[in-house]
């Protein structure tokens, strides 16, 4: 059949897409509004919502508009970030469109898929995610049709049986015709290897356990206010007009700001990696990198350069080299190229020889280990020497003086026995020493992964200076050393999915590369499975990351882009913990040790929505790399945290107390305090930012720029006296004096602490 059928001409193929449009059709726009609706319903908003009620029954209307303003922001804020990281990953998975091997004007070219049309003749292998519906008319393949049928149960195709779009070749290889593309599919939708998915995987679970211990921390203080408000001889109606500030240090207590900022960060960073040569398929592979401490490694085409050669040829038959090498041609894979078969081609061109062809071609397989043809009365069988030694039992004696270790072996058949061997070698990397250092660097351990013998591994490793031992995947089990584990030898695809497991089961955070379509389920089991460039379709779905350049370069920068994540949420969460703290306690303690709130409504209100405006763009900040792997310690960021607000507290309640006995009035302290909790907040954020003290480093454009909007605002309410007690130029500079002496005196026990940690 694909003799009579030889593809469209590309004349053809341009009228046919002029015609019928591009094979995609555009996803459902971004219903914004439908956001905005959803972000009203979860546990902060409730919360809002909550003291939003309380506010109205108690007729604070001015209070109850600013609560109705902040809940509003909160909605609109978190849907536009959700755009923003919607539009950024639309954006990359453009850059993720498959690719098809096509046959135009009689030549095979690999295209992009959504360049097909119908007629077009193209070559599906397994692993291939087929981009348009198509009809087989040559081979069997095996499709998972779960992505239309929604079971998983995999349904076997023979000519002429048609395969639909958005399915996946689990096995076999074959020709097809494009019979419908775009809307006219029957999947009706675009080809996309990406996870839209722009909700990072830690966000809830961090979410939650931030209010979790602020509400603890609220409730407390609050229980705290009630009883001491009755044993000062207060009577149910005091208790009723202090509801609100109740209501709002709960409100204070509201992450308002995480969702925006976390997603904003991984946005970001996820554009700043596709400049740098990798993909993201999945905004939590980036969080996820930041905690990896092992990572899996290709030797072929990560550790070694996408290039093998053949070194050496061994004719064992008696007919002459050109004869053989001709012969063994046919067996070469000539519409999916791999490695090998691009080495071998070489090999076979540079003799001045041409390659043959038929169509009575297999191509390679995992399960039987190699290709076959017929051709010239012949049978070849070109692979793995173990594979193939199983055929011919006189193999090993034929090959006892070869030396296996000097490469990865090719072995030929012809008619069933051995008839030569190929020693392939691969180059290394100019870039892999330097790189796997960088990995170890940063508390990363190395495993290579090959499926060569143990002595060609130990070789390779031994070049880019792996230290440890390389063993056969034989011999890994439970009571292997992982610390002086260098890589694992004689490793079939199937083998990695265990390898993967294993490692997760001993408490390790496991990255991985590959390529092919057996990698597939490790890559997915991996907390970050990378695709390497020259991945097949399933595999590139299945990762979290994709390669656009051969070798370990661009890890580490997946690397690095994961500690940026996490220094700025890490900053986030502690400036999130300690101002809400330091606010709840010094109202608290106000109330305690003075017997009123040192501070006005709505004052509170908008010290309230003023943070989450500057605490949203720490997603953007500058950050400083970190060596080492990291991990969410709750525990351990509100233990730092809450002794960084005892410290502000405790000189907030010396200086309302030297306010108070020095004849200031109650609305002037209030004011005062307004200023001081602002500045103190911008301080936290200057010095958690950095394992610097404060003033030796700098915060980004946008943290900056919005620090300063702040601090103006405060300026200009405090003196003009909006919506709190005006106050003069004097009690201004006081209130930033002992802000800058605080967060000086802090910072120099701070700082000291952390770098010791």
């Amino acid at each position: 059949m694909s003799e009579k059928n030889n593809g469209l001409s590309q004349a053809e193929a341009d009228k046919l897409l002029k015609k019928n449009g591009l094979n995609e059709v555009p996803e459902p726009q971004f219903n914004f509004f439908k956001e905005f609706l959803s972000k009203l319903w979860n546990l902060s908003a409730w919360i809002l919502e909550a003291a939003l009620l309380l506010e109205c029954i108690l007729g604070k209307w001015i209070q109850s508009f600013f609560v109705l303003l902040m809940l509003l922001f909160a909605a609109w804020n978190g849907a536009s970030k959700k755009k923003q990281s919607r539009r950024v990953l639309n954006d990359i998975s453009h850059k993720l469109t498959p690719t098809n091997s096509v046959k135009r004007d009689g030549q095979w070219q690999n295209i992009d898929s959504k360049y097909l049309v119908p007629g077009d003749l193209i070559s599906i292998q397994q692993g291939d995610v087929l981009a348009a519906d198509v009809k087989l008319i040559d081979g069997q393949i095996s499709s998972d049709e779960s992505s239309i049928t929604g079971e998983s149960k995999t349904v076997r195709k023979n000519p002429p049986d048609t395969a639909f779009a958005g399915t996946t070749v689990t096995e076999g290889n074959g020709l097809a015709v494009v019979v419908a593309t775009g809307a006219n599919s029957r999947s009706g939708k675009t080809i996309n290897l990406i996870n839209n998915s722009a909700a990072p995987g830690h966000l809830q679970q961090l979410l939650t356990k931030i209010i979790y211990y602020l509400c603890i921390l609220d409730g407390i203080l609050t229980l705290v206010i009630v009883i001491a408000s009755f044993f000062k001889g207060g009577d149910i109606q005091n208790l009723i007009n202090m509801l609100p500030f109740l209501a709002m240090m709960f409100i204070a207590s509201i992450p308002v700001a995480m969702p925006s900022t976390f997603a904003l960060s991984n946005s970001f960073e996820a554009t700043r990696l596709s400049k740098e040569g990798v993909l993201t398929s999945d905004l939590t592979g980036i969080q996820d990198a930041a905690n990896l401490n092992l990572i899996l490694l290709d030797k072929t085409g990560t550790i070694t350069e996408n290039k093998t050669a053949v070194s050496q040829w061994i004719n064992f038959s008696e007919l002459d080299d050109n004869i053989i090498l001709q012969l063994a041609s046919a067996a070469v894979d000539q519409r999916n190229k791999k490695i090998i078969d691009n080495a071998i081609e070489d090999f076979i061109l540079s003799n001045d020889l041409k390659m043959k062809s038929t169509d009575n071609f297999s191509p390679f397989t995992s399960a039987t280990g190699y290709s076959m043809a017929n051709i010239d009365n012949h049978n070849i069988k070109l692979g793995s020497f173990k594979q193939l030694s199983r055929i011919d039992p006189s193999a090993n004696d034929k090959v006892k003086d070869i030396d296996f270790s000097a490469g990865r072996s090719v072995a030929l058949l012809v008619d069933d026995k051995l008839a030569g061997v190929f020693i392939l070698q691969d180059k290394v990397r100019p870039d892999s020493k330097k790189a796997l250092a960088e990995l170890k660097k940063r508390g990363v351990l190395p495993i290579m992964l090959t499926g060569d013998n143990q002595k060609t591994a130990e070789a390779v490793a031994k070049q880019v200076e792996l230290q440890g031992q390389v063993i056969s995947i034989h011999n890994f089990n439970d009571q292997t050393d992982m610390g002086t584990l260098a890589g694992i030898a004689d490793v079939l695809p199937e083998d990695k999915l265990r390898v993967v497991k294993f490692f997760q089961s001993k408490g390790y955070i496991v990255g991985m590369t590959g390529d092919g379509v057996n990698d597939s389920p490790a890559l997915k089991q991996a907390e970050v499975g990378i695709a390497v460039s020259n991945a097949a379709d399933v595999a590139k779905r299945s990762g979290k990351m994709v390669l656009l350049n051969d070798g370990l370069t661009s890890i580490v920068k997946i690397l690095d882009a994961g500690h940026r994540v996490y220094q700025r949420m890490t900053t986030w969460s502690l400036t999130k913990l300690a101002r809400t703290a330091q606010l709840t306690m010094i109202l608290t303690f106000g109330y305690l040790f003075f017997d009123y709130i040192p501070m006005a409504l709505n004052a509170m209100v908008i010290y309230t929505i003023m943070n989450n405006m500057v605490t949203m763009m720490i997603g953007t900040d500058r950050t400083h790399i970190t060596y080492k792997p990291e991990n969410w310690n709750m525990a351990k960021l509100a233990k730092i945290a809450f002794s960084l607000a005892f410290g502000w507290t405790l000189i907030g309640i010396l200086g309302i107390g030297f306010l108070n006995t020095h004849g200031y009035s109650h609305g002037t302290v209030s004011t005062m305090v307004y200023v001081f909790l602002v500045l103190s907040a911008m301080f936290i954020i200057l010095i958690t930012r950095t394992k610097h003290y404060f003033w030796q480093d700098y915060p980004s454009k946008s943290v900056g720029l919005t620090q300063l909007a702040d601090i103006v605002l405060t300026i200009i309410l405090a003196l003009f006296g909006i919506a709190m007690t005006k106050i003069n130029l004097t009690n201004l500079l006081l209130t930033f004096v002992v802000a800058l002496i605080a967060a000086v005196i802090i910072d120099l026990f701070y700082q000291p602490i952390m770098k010791n940690k």
